[in-house]
């Protein structure tokens, strides 16, 4: 590990490691993203080709209901016993009701409230590759599913032959997902948030994915919704000399797993670093004077993943205010929380944990506000309307509330 100060180029660097995109990468997500746009499933299957190497048709895109329920078959029936406890836990923690609409009454009979939708269409999309996101497959279709959106799409690269990795598709299954299509990449994007002749548009896309998946995610936004602009995956971990070594080794090359993922430990223990330092090949490492500084530090990075391994982490997390999900105490590693805690894994990474949440069931749920004014107060009202808009240079603004005190 490298040791760095926080008062070096190189952390601020760091600190605004979300800002960073190539030229070249978002040049050819656009011609993918243009190019989809315009030619639909013509150029849907023609990157399909290039970049998954599979020969598909437009009917062939979307995934039978048999092949779906003949998953299983594929399956050890005890790792589908496992993944119904993950399934189960995370479900539970989305049992919390659903927001309770807001609503005031004046004197006059004003009448203002809001009350909250769920979206109706919701596009997910889970990478192949060299590893199947399984997990993310509960973790983002279960927060949608409990918020009431109708209707939930998955999208996930396909095999050369064509065919999807059975555990996607298992937990599909089990979760009832409405539809599965074999697609990936930027392309995949483009399709769910534009719509095809096959694929119909999305109102908002969730999931993780590559570089190019990601930077598909931006450009598309504005005509479809999406979750967050993720980066690699990250853990910081503050330890001092309480912590026992093995337990932050183990964390921390953990993350070495994700490909370009970024791994920190904040320590005010030079002997923990030392011993760290040697085992770790990778990631940086900051030392500070105490805990409180090691919670400012934290603050400063706003990583996807924090650990806290001292003695009372509880105090601690008290003093966090930016993170994407904190694990407390040493039985609590970053994998319970990818797999089976709860929570959505789905989180803000780069830093932007400074500004967003993790996955959940608000971001499923639309807003819309309702107003009902009475004669009486919109008299009530008319002076500060007449003010305003006078101010701002819209007397036809104030013809529309003039007109209906004056007739």
């Amino acid at each position: 590990m490298k040791v760095i100060s926080t008062r070096s180029q190189e952390w601020q660097r760091l600190c605004r490691r979300q800002l960073t995109r190539r030229r070249r990468t978002e040049e050819t997500v656009r011609r993918i993203v243009e190019d989809v746009y315009q030619n639909g499933d013509t150029a849907l299957l023609r990157y399909g080709r290039r970049f998954d190497r599979a020969r598909l048709t437009a009917r062939q895109l979307r995934v039978t209901e048999a092949e779906i329920s003949g998953a299983f078959q594929h399956l050890d029936p005890k790792f589908v016993l496992q993944l119904k406890v993950a399934i189960q836990n995370v479900q539970a923690f989305y049992m919390q009701p659903r927001r309770k609409p807001v609503r005031t009454v004046d004197g006059d009979g004003v009448v203002v409230s809001e009350r909250f939708e769920p979206l109706e269409r919701v596009g997910i999309y889970i990478p192949g590759g060299t590893a199947s996101l399984v997990s993310t497959v509960y973790m983002t279709v279960i927060p949608a599913r409990r918020a009431g959106v109708e209707q939930i799409v998955l999208a996930t690269p396909p095999r050369p032959d064509g065919s999807v990795d059975p555990h996607i598709l298992a937990v599909a299954s089990l979760l009832d997902v409405d539809e599965v299509y074999r697609m990936g990449g930027a392309q995949a994007i483009a399709a769910l948030a534009f719509g095809t002749k096959t694929i119909p548009k999305v109102d908002k896309l969730v999931g993780p994915g590559n570089a190019y998946v990601v930077e598909a995610k931006r450009q598309v936004f504005g005509f479809a919704d999406v979750d967050t602009i993720a980066g690699p995956s990250e853990i910081a971990v503050i330890a001092n000399h309480t912590a026992n070594p093995q337990y932050v080794v183990a964390d921390l090359l953990g993350e070495a797993e994700h490909a370009g993922g970024l791994a920190f430990l904040i320590t005010p223990s030079k002997a923990l670093a030392r011993l760290v330092r040697k085992q770790v090949p990778g990631g940086y490492c900051v030392l500070v004077k105490n805990l409180d500084e090691a919670a400012e530090v934290a603050n400063q990075l706003a990583p996807e993943h924090l650990e806290l391994l001292v003695r009372a982490p509880k105090k601690l997390a008290r003093r966090i205010r930016n993170a994407g999900a904190i694990f407390l105490g040493p039985y609590s590693p970053v994998t319970v929380g990818d797999y089976v805690a709860g929570p959505s894994h789905v989180l803000p990474t780069g830093g932007s944990a400074r500004t967003f949440s993790g996955l959940g069931l608000d971001d499923f749920i639309r807003r819309t506000h309702l107003i009902t004014y009475t004669k009486r107060g919109l008299e009530r009202m008319r002076e500060p309307l007449e003010r305003l808009t006078t101010i701002e240079g819209l007397p036809r603004h104030f013809d529309a509330v003039k007109v209906r005190l004056t007739g």
